[in-house]
């Protein structure tokens, strides 16, 4: 460093991802057994997105020690007995409430991580018939592993409420849903339900994670997709963000952020993500612009959503071409390297940050640059172009 200077942006290496599978990427698709996770620097593990394409195989293997994650800190040059002043997301005196967490394998935990890295609090909603063995797998110490931040110490959920955000209040709920015995001994596992517990137990929350979606007929082409199985798409996978917002906003703090997973598939033409989820997820990002607007008038609220590379979630387990869309977003994204749960989860730190206090209805793309690319250049046309690999 020089002695004494303008302000440098300095990064810093952290420790690479511990506890990710060599395929980890994110999918936003799942059932509600989905997602979630926070951690600032890097040791994260998760969760959920999706695409598709042709079945092409990945021929190499990623080496996850080459890929280090980074921290940036804007850090302010000064000689070697001034103190190095950083820019940091500091969410101490937060709170999160992440609805769609029910495994440590999805992009939920990883934003519940990041967020906790951060100095928030944590609280998590779980699909009602993966509760007790989300509950059960915490207790007995199996996510221990997964819930390390970068101190060293273990992330806390201060509490774990059922959920079931595909109705919105008890007359809602179906007599066949009330005496099915996967939600049996559960009780105020509705959308107004859980927010009203939250509101009692905790008096308000600062950040809202919509962490899940699903959609029965995924595997189906839309033309051959049933009326039933669309709408069941949309409600559970955009208009339960809607509901979500709206029964949590009244005991949102002023200036407090809320956040959504969402994938390309809602404006990009993605072969297998069908039964309505790709319009369940343009739904989803035209919902982020109109919520944006009217929580930020009402509460100064902002609204966000991250469009998320693929993860080998065991939600996008649930689309059956999973491994296909990674390798297929390796071989042709601009940042040829793995995507990481934790990459999402703390760009959700950041939008729930002060450090992103002017951002609002913005969709965020975090897929190593798939986003922006026009075709695949993996295909044979593009061999006599040179264009540049990283081949293992």
């Amino acid at each position: 460093m020089m002695a004494i200077g303008a302000s440098a942006l300095q990064i810093t290496a952290a420790r690479p991802s511990m506890f990710l599978t060599q395929r980890s990427l994110g999918v936003t698709m799942s059932s509600f057994v989905n997602e979630s996770d926070r951690i600032l620097s890097s040791k994260l593990t998760s969760s959920s997105h999706v695409s598709s394409v042709l079945n092409v195989k990945r021929s190499f293997t990623t080496s996850r020690t080459k890929y280090e994650k980074f921290v940036t800190k804007s850090m302010s040059e000064a000689s070697e007995n001034k103190p190095v002043s950083q820019l940091s997301i500091d969410l101490k005196g937060k709170r999160a409430f992440i609805a769609g967490v029910a495994d440590d394998n999805g992009y939920g935990w990883a934003i519940a991580k990041s967020l906790a890295a951060a100095g928030a609090e944590i609280l998590v909603g779980t699909w009602v018939p993966a509760l007790n063995i989300f509950e059960m797998s915490l207790r007995r110490g199996k996510f221990d592993g997964s819930r390390v931040l970068p101190d060293g110490s273990l992330m806390e959920i201060t509490k774990v409420y059922p959920l079931d955000a595909v109705f919105d209040n008890p007359d809602d709920v179906p007599e066949d849903i009330k005496a099915n015995k996967r939600y049996a001994g559960a009780s105020k596992w509705t959308v107004q339900e859980v927010a009203e517990s939250v509101k009692q137990d905790f008096g308000s929350i600062d950040i809202l994670v919509h962490s899940l979606a699903n959609g029965p007929e995924v595997t189906k082409p839309l033309l051959e997709t049933s009326r039933k199985g669309y709408l069941a798409a949309v409600s559970a996978s955009s208009y339960s963000y809607v509901s979500l917002l709206k029964h949590f906003l009244p005991i949102m703090n002023p200036g407090g952020s809320s956040i959504s997973l969402t994938y390309i598939a809602s404006e990009r033409i993605i072969p297998g993500y069908g039964g309505g989820m790709s319009s369940a997820k343009a739904a989803l990002e035209s919902d982020t612009r109109v919520l944006a607007f009217e929580a930020g008038r009402k509460k100064k609220i902002r609204v966000n959503t991250i469009s998320a590379g693929p993860l080998g979630s065991r939600a996008a387990k649930a689309i059956g071409f999973i491994d296909t869309m990674i390798d297929y977003s390796y071989a042709n994204a601009p940042i040829q390297k793995e995507l990481f749960a934790d990459e999402v989860g703390n760009t959700a730190a950041f939008l729930a940050s002060p450090l992103a206090s002017a951002i609002t209805g913005a969709l965020i793309y975090v897929d190593n640059g798939l986003n922006a690319m026009g075709v695949g250049v993996d295909s044979p046309l593009f061999t006599d172009l040179n264009i540049p690999t990283d081949k293992h």
